[in-house]
């Protein structure tokens, strides 16, 4: 009769997990709200081609995408924070 294996030997060894990804989010906020106002501003550009075509909402897209941007940039600025203080730790 076999000897049984004990169960530490049966269980193959696994490398330890990878510490999750925090990067700071503020950069994130801002390369949004930089994108929407960017666009916006080249959109302004073709103000009476969007006109001519009804799509002159597109505008008030941008500016509500940049405005949106600000609530954002305060939570990921609060995010950050915290991180730091984790790290800290």
């Amino acid at each position: 009769m076999a000897k049984p294996i004990a169960y530490p030997d049966r269980v193959p060894k696994q490398p330890p997990r990878p510490e999750p990804l925090d990067p700071p989010m503020v950069p994130f906020a801002l390369a949004g709200m930089a994108a929407w106002a960017v666009v916006g501003l080249v959109l302004l550009l073709f103000r009476d081609r969007l006109a001519a075509s009804g799509n002159e909402n597109w505008l008030w897209i941008c500016l509500a995408g940049f405005l949106w941007g600000l609530p954002g940039l305060a939570v990921m600025m609060r995010h950050d924070a915290n991180r730091r203080r984790r790290a800290a730790r």
